[in-house]
């Protein structure tokens, strides 16, 4: 199971929401260049960007601070946030990004995101962000009455590489992830499936492996490294080398 670094970007700035409220904004780091290689450096292999202002305006406004990070780092990074259509989808695809996370379109324009995994395979991932198991789009602004299940069986086909479930009412709380619901996600989709959300210390990460099998193949963490009460190396390890099997029957009793 992949642990993928998360690095919001507000104004140029790496920040954290409580719930996707922008009015709850936690600052950590005026330099997300740098920000992004210490979770290089701690051995992290996949990096995860969120442009809040895209999500939010439907429009880019951190690509400069996107194509430093690309330009720094050697590992794939994938980003999310406003990607509404074909145009700005490639021209994320082009400047570096290994993937494109598609967010709102996925449910007002679902044809888009299956032509865009059609040009790009392996390089589109459809975002699923719910708070009581239905749908919140634009940055999580708007809620809608599609459920999440609903919505990722309509893309079990379309060739896309990734899944990314949040559970807005645990992110950013560090309370724990929404077993329930990733597991309800994971039986509803027939690709892999990343968790988002609630991650708060050492002990969530591993109640996600036995969800391994059902198909969630990553987990996004972002408060929780930033606050210090996980360390990304010893994170990466544990979910990468699960070698004892006492800490498999830990995380099958916490699950």
């Amino acid at each position: 199971m992949e642990i993928l670094p998360a690095i919001d970007l507000l104004d140029g700035t790496c920040v954290r929401l409580h719930q996707g409220d922008y009015d709850q904004v936690t600052r950590f780091s005026n330099d997300p260049v740098a920000q992004a290689l210490s979770w290089q450096q701690q051995g992290a292999t996949r990096l995860h960007l969120v442009d809040l202002d895209g999500a939010k305006r439907g429009e880019p406004v951190n690509d400069a601070a996107v194509q430093a990070i690309t330009a720094a780092l050697d590992i794939p990074v994938q980003l999310g946030g406003g990607v509404r259509s074909l145009e700005r989808a490639e021209q994320l695809l082009a400047c570096g990004l290994d993937r494109v996370i598609l967010g709102t379109v996925a449910i007002e324009q679902p044809e888009l995101v299956q032509d865009l995994a059609a040009r790009h395979p392996g390089r589109i991932v459809v975002g699923i962000d719910a708070k009581d198991g239905r749908v919140a789009t634009r940055g999580w602004i708007e809620q809608s009455d599609v459920l999440a299940t609903d919505l990722a069986k309509t893309f079990s086909s379309a060739g896309i590489a990734a899944i990314i479930t949040t559970d807005i009412a645990t992110d950013g709380t560090l309370a724990g992830p929404n077993l329930e619901a990733l597991r309800e996600m994971a039986a509803s989709s027939s690709v892999p499936v990343i968790a988002s959300g609630g991650i708060g210390c050492m002990a969530d990460l591993l109640a996600l492996l036995p969800l391994e099998s059902l198909g969630v193949c990553g987990v996004i963490v972002g408060r929780a490294l930033y606050d210090g009460r996980i360390d990304l190396a010893e994170a990466v390890r544990a979910l990468a080398e699960p070698r004892l099997q006492d800490v498999t029957a830990v995380a099958a009793d916490l699950a």
